[in-house]
């Protein structure tokens, strides 16, 4: 474990160092995801100038949610999202080799190599807007929801990556994985809506098979009502599946793979 954390101090300084070095693209990219949460939050301000729920949401629960999800988006492109736009191209064209004879975790190495520096300044900024959400809010809110609240928004990473994963490994086999990104895309972005509002077909899909919904609905709703027990079991059961699934399907990925000196 220790070996891994000074590893992944190793990245930290060399991406932001990286980073440093176009400082155009920098800036530019704060300006875009600033956008982003700002059309989010309006978005959501003129839907409600036109009802009083949303999926038994009021707006300042909406608010929650909302400022909850664009986290863990800020967070997924921090930490993982640039080298999840790298992997396809490193499967084609061989490049995993230099990451496979590495004396440790390729999926390791593979997620989570490349910091995004400017995307930690808008995790800083998403961080505030969820402070602000939260403070905002009417009613009390019990400190330990919040607390499983805020782990729960950790996880929802895990999710996101996980889904990721799914989605690209594909590639090893199809050798192309566009499509299969932009389909990936569409289902965060039905992530990014409370699942009360879809059919219950949807719902079990978001909830189990790519559990998005666990990334930003389920963490709301856990800290308005309360957990139930049988839902956190649910949790911890999807988890403890995407772990191990995910582990066994890209070892029968890489016994697929085609190295650069096949």
């Amino acid at each position: 474990m220790t070996r891994y954390l000074r590893l992944y101090l190793h990245f930290l300084r060399f991406s932001i160092s990286r980073a440093m070095e176009f400082r155009v693209d920098f800036f530019f990219r704060i300006v875009m995801d600033v956008v982003y949460y700002a059309v989010n939050l309006a978005f959501f301000s003129v839907l409600f100038g036109h009802t009083t729920e949303l999926g038994s949401w009021d707006l300042d629960q909406v608010y929650v949610f909302v400022c909850g999800f664009l986290w863990v988006d800020a967070a997924f492109m921090t930490v993982v999202a640039n080298n999840m736009w790298w992997l396809p191209i490193y499967i084609n064209r061989g490049d995993l080799d230099y990451h496979l004879v590495r004396p440790v975790s390729s999926l390791f190495m593979l997620s989570l190599r490349d910091f995004a520096a400017n995307s930690f300044v808008n995790l800083v900024l998403a961080s505030g807007l969820l402070v602000w959400s939260l403070v905002r809010y009417p009613a009390p809110l019990d400190p330990a929801f919040l607390l499983l609240f805020l782990a729960m928004l950790g996880l929802g990473v895990f999710f996101h990556w996980a889904v990721r994963i799914l989605f690209i490994v594909p590639v090893f086999w199809i050798h192309s994985g566009r499509g299969l990104d932009e389909v990936a895309w569409q289902l965060v972005k039905l992530a990014e809506r409370p699942h009360q509002i879809y059919q219950p077909w949807l719902r079990a899909i978001l909830l189990t098979v790519l559990p998005l919904a666990l990334c930003h609905s389920v963490p709301a709703h856990v800290l308005f009502s309360g957990p139930r027990p049988g839902q956190m079991l649910g949790v911890a059961a999807v988890v403890c599946g995407f772990a191990i699934g995910l582990r066994w399907l890209w070892n029968r990925a890489l016994r697929s793979y085609s190295s650069a000196s096949s």
